[in-house]
């Protein structure tokens, strides 16, 4: 059998499979990168896994991140320093399992006060020696010759000096696609656009969930020993239909982040700018990212939890104020190519949740009484470690086997997630029709064959990028790419949901 044969996703089969199963060892409830990573590390151990996933892989926040993979300088100065150095150890797993999603990035912080480049280099340094041999590169205080030689973007007037340190970036929402493939070629079934509906229960104790295909409006039931509820902002919604009309508290706030994009003559740098502290007292970024320049993020508790959030206005006001405090010359309202926000699942400290366990300042597995497991919290950098709190629970909890010779010679520490696209699409045509820019119709096909992509905007938003990065011309591209669904096969490729949906991203 060819790569291509192999690596092939066809949908029917992804079904049929799903209905023929008497018995899952584990079902997962949400497709972002919890539980993305809960399927990968389950299937790694042999145990039998099914992913249902409501909408897209990474819809929802998973999509949404400033695209940083990071240890947290900020819980660096709250004292939490083991969390960050596990951050900054996951940090290097990501690098070296996924290296053409993710890269070294240095970041400056212009000082405008005489004693933050000292105060500003001390902390990142102590940073930079928690990564011990995962070190990205040296800490180094800038004078303001320095700064203004390297970074003639920066405001001059009051500034002092600088900090250069090190992160790294990534592409989430094509991260996340990865880890689908890999949960996949490992022997899990993951499937998209299948809304969980309710619960499966005998005695008051969860044994499975029961959906629809959102294509085919086939129903089906799911038994499995253990269901993982991995839904993001919506735990609470999958924690109370589990419930019952008993109901249960709600365990999260939500909170909003939105970004700007700006084309690169606002910020040319090869490096990302950090500015520490912003009126309401967060960090703000400039970050280069895939030819274009993303400004945020902002933090906006919010009650609702929108599938589509939208920018607030006084976000995107604040964003460009704030930027234009440290840029000689700052974007405006009408030079944003794309604006996006995306929600955050905080937990909140519960005292009736049984067998709640606190992994962690960030993320956060517990047992509810129906029996469903829930995780919720956390960022993108810890993905991994998340997925492995969540299997240990539920290996404590006796739900399900350890799995075979796991301690001995597996771990997703070591598995490489790189897969060699090219070879794949040798033998798919196109490469030379070009839609958008970067975009060509071999690449949508490749979308739809083997990276499950099967609506317009799972295409333009999430296996190319060009939603994130301009919103205009993903419209325009749009209509060819909902051909080229129906060319493969596809029979509702959702354009106008797409044309819809896209007008929440126009600046």
């Amino acid at each position: 059998m060819s790569e291509n044969e192999h690596s092939r996703v066809d949908r029917s089969t992804l079904v049929a499979r799903l209905k023929s199963e008497p018995l899952w060892d584990l079902a997962v409830i949400g497709g972002g990168a919890t539980g993305l990573g809960v399927a990968v590390d389950a299937a790694l151990r042999g145990l039998k896994v099914v992913l249902l996933e409501a909408d897209d892989f990474a819809k929802g926040s998973s999509s949404r991140a400033t695209k940083l993979l990071h240890g947290g300088v900020r819980y660096l100065a709250q004292g939490q320093l083991s969390l960050v150095r596990e951050a900054l150890h996951e940090r290097a797993v990501i690098l070296a399992n996924a290296p053409s999603l993710a890269r070294p990035l240095s970041f400056v912080m212009p000082a405008y006060r005489w004693w933050e480049p000292f105060t500003l280099g001390l902390g990142l340094g102590a940073y930079e020696s928690l990564a011990g041999r995962h070190s990205l590169g040296p800490t180094r205080r800038l004078s303001r010759k320095q700064m203004l030689a390297t970074l003639p973007q920066v405001r001059a007037e009051g500034l002092k000096g600088g900090v250069r340190y090190w992160d790294a970036q990534f592409d989430d929402a094509q991260l996340a696609v990865t880890l689908a493939r890999s949960a996949s070629r490992l022997g899990a079934l993951t499937l998209n656009h299948f809304r969980v509906e309710g619960f499966l229960q005998e005695g008051g104790r969860v044994t499975g969930v029961h959906g629809t295909d959102s294509e085919s409006g086939a129903q089906c039931e799911v038994q499995a020993r253990c269901v993982v509820n991995a839904a993001g902002v919506w735990v609470d919604d999958l924690r109370q239909l589990a419930a019952g009309p008993a109901g249960t508290p709600p365990r999260l706030q939500v909170s909003q982040g939105s970004h700007v994009v700006v084309d690169r003559e606002f910020w040319p740098s090869d490096e990302a700018l950090l500015i520490p502290r912003t009126r309401d007292g967060r960090v703000l970024f400039a970050v280069p990212w895939q030819g274009k320049v993303i400004l945020g993020t902002t933090e906006q508790a919010r009650e609702d939890r929108p599938t589509e959030p939208r920018p607030m206005a006084e976000e995107i006001d604040f964003i460009l104020s704030e930027v234009g405090h440290y840029l000689t010359r700052a974007p405006a309202r009408a030079d944003i190519r794309s604006a996006w926000a995306g929600l955050r699942p905080l937990v909140q400290p519960a005292e009736r949740a049984k067998g709640t366990a606190r992994i962690s300042r960030e993320h956060a597995v517990w047992t509810e009484p129906s029996g469903l497991v829930c995780v919720a919290g956390g960022k993108w950098t810890t993905y991994r470690a998340m997925a492995r709190d969540v299997l240990a629970h539920c290996i404590a909890e006796d739900r399900i086997p350890p799995g075979r010779d796991w301690r001995v010679e597996r771990s997703t520490e070591h598995l490489p997630l790189e897969r060699d696209d090219t070879l794949l699409r040798g033998g798919i045509p196109g490469a030379d029709r070009m839609i958008a820019e970067g975009l060509s119709e071999q690449r949508v096909r490749f979308a739809v064959r083997h990276e499950f992509a099967r609506k317009v905007e799972d295409v333009l938003a999430r296996r190319s990028r060009l939603l994130f990065l301009d919103a205009h011309a993903a419209r325009e591209a749009a209509p060819a790419v909902a051909d080229l669904l129906h060319a493969e096969g596809i029979l509702q490729p959702g354009l106008e949901d797409f044309m819809s949906t896209s007008e929440g991203y126009l600046p």
